[in-house]
């Protein structure tokens, strides 16, 4: 359904019969269908929430009114406080798993279990040669293809950044036409995902996230993942981290079965905490 979350008309549903309810964000240029295959898994064990982020799905375009990231916060803080029905076990991937990780941050009560798949909060690893290497690309070819106004070109850096060329020949054209849409949306998260503008990373930030915290990330992802998981890892006072066997950066949409297992997991260890 359609509804006004954090200011934005916002497309989100509810699905499954399970005892305990779940949120799930998805990451930048998708939209909540891509949680599909993992949230069916669920069906009966857990009722799950999603929403379309601003600019993506069924939801309205982002008015790039403010920080892209608050808008997209306050919707997922909306949500939880009209349609769910006490903490929930919050589940995020890539720039959904940055908004996840800040409602915890900011509203803890409303948590009961953090699942973030390959968060980019790059400034945790500013130290790291990857991170270097991030920045250049970013800064580099895919800025050029954004003042050129080639978005088709930036969104075709920007996927293969993450995957391969392969990958993104083989995507049906509307979904490119459908990133090329939204590919600005890619820079106005800079502020968070390497500038850090909300102090998510900061020192002494991470550490006071007492919750239970599992780190995915794929096998096969960027090496500038696993320098964020290290880093997150080291710092995160209750946290488990597992790799995905064969998966890449998009894992909850290639390996949604294997993915789901692993959140299962950490929601039983909860429960059995």
């Amino acid at each position: 359904m359609l509804e006004d979350l954090g200011g934005c008309p916002t497309y989100w549903d509810r699905q499954g019969t399970g005892p305990h309810e779940a949120l799930f964000i998805h990451c930048s240029l998708a939209h909540s269908g891509a949680w599909r295959g993992v949230r069916t898994v669920f069906e009966h064990e857990l009722t799950t929430l999603a929403y379309d982020l601003p600019g993506h799905g069924r939801s309205a375009d982002w008015d790039e009114q403010g920080d892209y990231q608050d808008t997209a916060m306050q919707a997922a803080l909306d949500l939880l406080d009209r349609h769910a029905h006490g903490p929930v076990d919050l589940v995020g991937h890539s720039f959904g798993a940055t908004i996840a990780l800040r409602v915890a941050q900011m509203a803890p009560g409303k948590v009961r279990s953090l699942t973030l798949f390959e968060p980019v909060l790059f400034a945790t690893a500013k130290d790291d040669p990857a991170y270097a290497e991030n920045n250049t690309y970013m800064n580099g070819v895919f800025a050029d293809a954004m003042r050129a106004g080639d978005r088709m070109e930036a969104a075709r850096l920007f996927n293969c950044q993450w995957g391969s060329d392969a990958g993104w020949e083989a995507l049906p054209e509307r979904l490119k036409a459908d990133m090329a849409k939204q590919i600005h949306l890619i820079p106005a998260a800079r502020c968070v995902t390497h500038e850090d503008v909300h102090g998510q990373v900061a020192p002494g930030a991470l550490e006071k996230v007492t919750l239970p915290v599992l780190l995915l990330e794929g096998e096969r992802s960027p090496d500038l993942v696993r320098a964020v998981h290290d880093r997150m890892e080291a710092r995160f006072p209750n946290v488990r981290r597992k790799v995905i066997a064969g998966a890449g950066h998009m894992g909850p949409i290639s390996h949604p079965r294997e993915v789901a297992a692993s959140i299962r997991g950490h929601i039983l260890q909860k429960e059995q905490a």
